[in-house]
């Protein structure tokens, strides 16, 4: 079992994404943006630590690929899933950005909840 932070705008999203990998035995914390998922990744208790963040990449206050950056940053050992439906904007591919900046893996929106699970599971066994 693992400890999750799900960051993303979208409430159903997120919902879906929380009650996924609750179901799969996971703790999960959810937050509507990067500002608050770097604000509660802060508060985790010593004791308790997060093991993965899955985050969005376009959101208002602060989107994913500077969450990434901050995360490499502040929580380099903290394993990373970035998602977005987003795609690539002109010759500009997110998710790719995302791999660069040090995501350890990336999902297209939208996607199944398996896909989301086999995701999970590849990053925190690798």
């Amino acid at each position: 079992m693992a400890s999750v932070l799900i960051i993303d705008d979208d409430d159903v999203v997120r919902t879906v994404l929380l009650r996924t990998l609750s179901m799969a035995g996971h703790r999960v914390v959810g937050a509507r943006d990067g500002l608050e998922g770097m604000e509660r990744i802060r508060g985790c208790p010593a004791d308790s630590p997060l093991d993965l963040v899955i985050t969005d990449i376009y959101m208002p206050n602060q989107e994913g690929l500077a969450t990434i950056m901050e995360l490499r940053r502040d929580a380099p050992s903290l394993k990373i899933i970035a998602i977005s439906g987003g795609g690539a904007r002109a010759s500009l591919d997110v998710l790719r950005v995302a791999e660069a900046l040090g995501a350890h893996r990336t999902l297209r929106k939208p996607f199944t909840p398996s896909e989301v699970i086999e995701a999970v599971c590849m990053v925190l066994e690798g």
